[in-house]
């Protein structure tokens, strides 16, 4: 019953977010309005462990005065002959006072969100190249939130968990914005979508 109850709360929380205006999403390379490519950065949080085919999409950030409390994940999880697991990523950007690129593979999990506070660092979970194997590249991304808690993708399993990016430094500063490197679909290649990632911190 109270589980009932917490649920729909949580769904209530979310409509007023959207309905008031106090939630915006960036799409890495997508073509959601709500993005900004111009917002000033203070820091960039990369990780050691990218894959590397394919190329860099645009910066894209959550507008001013807004940062990401949340995230969700475009994952094709069976493709039979080609996987290519993690396709996109899309930040969930919030007001300070409230609580990337993709493709036609996959559908969009779940949104995960801070229980309280913003993204503040990442780690990448990525497959290493398979020779004459399917290459899948990025496979699924963990966050840190600024209050300690860690949020988890709903990726796929394959690869291993890299190093930690950087954390976003200082008070007030939090993720605001995502890069992603693509490769474009190869044909009767073997696809990899995502390879690697980059966010932003913003005061």
């Amino acid at each position: 019953m109270i589980t009932s109850i917490f649920l729909f709360l949580i769904l209530i929380l979310n409509f007023l977010y959207i309905i008031t205006g106090l939630q915006v999403s960036v799409e890495s390379a997508g073509t959601r309005s709500e993005r900004s490519f111009s917002r000033h950065y203070k820091s960039e949080l990369t990780v050691p462990n990218g894959g590397r085919w394919g190329s860099w999409g645009h910066r894209e950030m959550c507008p001013t005065g807004t940062y990401a409390a949340g995230f969700s994940l475009k994952v094709n999880h069976i493709g039979y002959r080609d996987d290519t697991a993690l396709n996109g990523i899309r930040l969930h950007c919030v007001k300070k006072n409230s609580k990337g690129s993709s493709n036609s593979w996959g559908r969009w999990t779940d949104i995960k969100w801070c229980p309280s506070g913003f993204l503040t660092a990442f780690q990448l979970r990525v497959e290493s190249p398979k020779g004459l194997g399917d290459d899948t590249a990025a496979n699924n991304i963990r966050f840190s939130c600024s209050q300690g808690s860690l949020l988890q993708g709903d990726g796929t399993h394959w690869g291993v968990w890299g190093a930690w990016s950087q954390t976003c430094y200082g008070k007030g500063i939090w993720i605001c914005g995502i890069k992603t490197r693509i490769e474009e679909p190869q044909g009767i290649g073997d696809d990899t979508a995502l390879n690697d990632v980059r966010m932003y911190c913003c005061v």
